[in-house]
């Protein structure tokens, strides 16, 4: 069976990797001229299935009117006159009840420890270093941050996930350079079981491990149209500088990201997602001391801190406005200020390499994978800001439908037929 894969993130080489081990001829076509220059490039690197959590969360309406004039913001709302822009919010708001909430965060959770399970064993067989670290600290600035913390706590009680609700002082037991923080954190939130990684990194090795088992990779390609004869598809339009011609598949994956969207519609399959921006910086540790150990989460303002190797990823910021990839100096003070909090003494602010990426956002948070309702279709997009903790699961569980095999997890709620309810 040829299967063509439409994507070079995370999400789509480990849609390769796992179709290839399933014996399937194997092509992923790329618009950029290597894999993980995208969304998968400059993300915060955590892998925390215990504490992946919808953005359409109980209160957070009222955090977006708290922080939207101020000038240090988890929050950037840009309204434009695009009907998807508001589409998307009105399915988004309805999403933040406590119970919408619960069955999402459950959703998120059945696919994020699913694809830990398979990142786990594939790194049994396939030993590599991508910066690597074990344990997540939540940090709570504020009562307001405990507060709104409370129903996800709550989901990883019932869930018997593995956490421990720490002190201020027990957050530097944690963390040591948390010593020469500018302010002591209100309290914490550890889950030992969470890790980090760096995405792109792994990407790259994971591309090498495709290409010796034979998968084929198609660089600055763009994808323009599928080929569809009947109710079905039978391939791909491509172009690129040998020019333009059409690829045929027995089976296409979309991996695409957001612009999976406009590549859909001609179909009538219609996806909810939306571009939510993200931010991140990139920095050279100078003292490591004085810098953090692990990743950790600043919980008011929504930015990650994260250790890979030699350098510091600091990431966070969901800006809701137009799609252009435009560096915003609002989110870059905010990155700056959560470090500058933290680890004042870690790193050199002036060495900071900054970063955009429009992350694939459905209005509940639960990614979309399987089938499309076109024949020979199937998808694996809308994972958010966590497409790198749910990438070898949701590839794996595509590949498994692709060669009629029985997906390892129930996939209520995480296919295209929730939203045609």
């Amino acid at each position: 069976m040829h299967t063509i894969v439409l994507g070079g993130g995370v999400i789509g080489v480990a849609t390769a990797f796992y179709l290839r081990q399933q014996s399937c001829e194997v092509t992923l076509i790329e618009r950029e001229p290597d894999v993980a220059l995208s969304t998968s490039f400059g993300n915060a690197g955590v892998i925390a299935p215990g504490y992946v959590t919808p953005w359409a969360a109980p209160g957070m309406p009222a955090k977006i009117l708290k922080y939207l004039f101020k000038p240090a913001s988890p929050l950037i709302f840009r309204p434009t006159f695009d009907p998807a822009q508001w589409r998307w919010i009105a399915r988004w708001l309805r999403e933040c009840d406590l119970e919408r909430f619960r069955v999402n965060k459950q959703r998120m959770q059945r696919i994020a420890y699913y694809s830990r399970d398979c990142l786990h064993e594939f790194r049994s067989r396939h030993p590599f270093d991508y910066g690597r670290s074990q344990g997540y600290l939540q940090l709570f600035r504020s009562e307001y941050d405990v507060e709104l913390a409370q129903p996800a706590l709550t989901v990883l009680r019932d869930a018997g996930i593995a956490h421990r609700e720490v002190s201020a002082a027990q957050c530097v037991e944690i963390e040591p350079g948390l010593r020469w923080a500018r302010q002591a954190p209100l309290s914490g939130l550890y889950l030992p079981d969470d890790e980090a990684g760096d995405c792109a990194r792994f990407t790259r090795e994971l591309r090498a491990i495709c290409e010796r088992n034979g998968v084929r990779f198609r660089f600055d390609t763009r994808v323009t149209s599928l080929d569809v004869q009947g109710r079905a598809v039978r391939g791909v339009r491509i172009e690129s500088e040998r020019g333009s011609e059409t690829l045929q598949a027995n089976a296409v994956v979309v991996a695409l990201g957001v612009d999976s969207a406009a590549l859909l519609a001609p179909l009538g399959v219609k996806v909810p997602l939306y571009p939510v921006k993200g931010y991140s910086a990139t920095l050279p540790v100078t003292d490591d001391e004085k810098a953090p150990r692990a990743a950790l989460m600043d919980e008011s303002l929504k930015t990650a801190i994260t250790r890979f190797g030699n350098n510091l990823r600091v990431a966070g910021t969901a800006e809701l406005g137009n799609r252009q990839t435009t560096l915003r100096e609002q989110a870059l003070q905010t990155l700056m200020k959560v470090l500058g909090d933290w680890f004042p003494h870690a790193a050199n602010p002036t060495s900071a390499h900054f970063w955009v990426g429009r992350r694939p956002m459905t209005p509940d948070g639960a990614p979309l994978l399987g089938a499309s309702g076109v024949d020979n279709l199937w998808l694996n997009l809308g994972h958010g800001s966590t497409g790198w903790a749910m990438s070898m699961g949701s590839g794996h569980v595509v590949a498994d439908l692709i060669t009629r095999r029985k997906p390892e997890i129930d996939l209520e709620g995480l296919t295209l037929t929730r939203y045609r309810k």
